[in-house]
């Protein structure tokens, strides 16, 4: 049986939300912008990675950042943007078959477009032709593993390589980009949507009828990962802000954003947050930051981009987003945030990840654009 975090953490963590929850419903946007801009500089001032500095953390980190200068135009966001690049020579990681290691090149593509000649867009070419286009491990299936059968066999990946491949599709004009993606994104979609829950599992690991193993929560229910369903709903924002209207397969990904966007409204929990287990919340009782903001930002470009009834889901997102805040300390850093994992895990008030950070950026970077 799991357990539950001490006492003192969930007494805190109910306090924190008590604030939140009763906090207006009416939107501040100069302290959504400061509670971004004091989330940066506690992140920037604490420097982690998994791997390296160009790593998946990082890339969903400085998403984050490049949508929070996106929406304020602060000089402090695209500073750090700048600076990271040129200190990692707008290089992705080495793994060109793992679509984790060019997440940090969509950072790197934003700050491309606020400059002419500020970034050197060479590397993250050569990765994504590799990538997409040489034989590896994953797609001619020699790899070890058996649950490793596609190339993006895990649903953290709709994230991290299909938002760098549309918007270098629409900065080069290469369409060839957007339909190897599609090919790719289809893969995943195909192994791992559960259809009767509107969910990805994490992996075919987590998929009940593929194995023999069926794992499951407690409570019997299918496990879904918050924040694996987190990836990929903001990498469908993502993914949607860039494709062109005229694509031809943009229908499936409006579709599909939809039916997840309808799942995920009415599995958010009355403090604001979502759990970590999205159908077990009673295995772990308290809200996690990094899948509630990509939430967040997710339903709230629904809203601003009027694909998302506002009188429906404005009251989410607001909600959602005091919750969030009462996750900030004082000083700046944002807690209540899933260590590294690939399934429903438990985090306390002082569990933080820089994706977790970035998470935060990306919802107040849409709260910023609501009325």
């Amino acid at each position: 049986m799991r357990r539950t975090p001490n006492t003192m953490y969930k007494s805190v963590f109910l306090f924190l939300l008590c604030l939140g929850v009763q906090a207006q419903m009416t939107l501040d946007k100069e302290k959504i912008e400061h509670a971004m801009v004091r989330a940066m500089e506690w992140q920037e001032a604490h420097p982690i990675f998994a791997l390296a500095p160009t790593d998946w953390t990082n890339g969903a980190y400085y998403v984050g950042v490049s949508k929070a200068h996106e929406s304020t135009r602060n000089p402090i966001f695209l500073a750090a943007l700048k600076t990271q690049g040129y200190r990692n020579e707008w290089k992705p990681l080495y793994r060109t078959y793992h679509a984790d290691d060019v997440a940090i090149s969509y950072s790197y593509l934003y700050a491309n477009s606020t400059r002419q000649n500020l970034v050197d867009l060479g590397p993250t070419k050569e990765f994504l032709d590799i990538h997409l286009y040489e034989p590896n491990k994953w797609k001619d299936g020699s790899d070890k593993m058996e649950f490793k059968k596609i190339l993006w066999w895990w649903c953290d990946a709709l994230f991290m390589a299909p938002p760098v491949l549309t918007l270098y599709a629409k900065q080069t004009g290469e369409e060839k980009y957007l339909d190897a993606m599609h090919k790719y994104y289809m893969e995943t979609y195909n192994l791992l949507f559960d259809k009767e829950e509107h969910l990805f599992a994490r992996d075919t690991r987590y998929q009940w009828g593929v194995n023999d193993k069926d794992l499951k929560e407690p409570n019997g229910k299918k496990i879904f990962w918050a924040r694996g369903n987190g990836w990929v709903l903001g990498g469908l924002v993502l993914v949607l802000t860039d494709l062109p209207k005229d694509y031809e397969h943009r229908d499936f990904y409006i579709n599909l954003y939809k039916e997840m966007a309808a799942k995920i409204k009415d599995l958010q929990h009355e403090d604001g947050l979502w759990r970590t287990s999205l159908l077990s919340p009673e295995s772990w009782d308290h809200g996690e930051v990094s899948a509630s903001g990509f939430y967040t930002f997710a339903l709230a470009w629904g809203v601003n981009n009027g694909i998302l009834d506002k009188a429906t889901y404005g009251p989410v997102v607001k909600k959602a987003w005091n919750a969030l805040v009462a996750c900030q300390h004082e000083n700046g850093m944002v807690g209540w945030v899933q260590d590294i994992g690939a399934d429903p895990q438990p985090a306390t008030a002082d569990s933080w990840q820089n994706y977790g950070t970035g998470a935060f950026l990306l919802a107040g970077s849409e709260l910023l654009k609501m009325d």
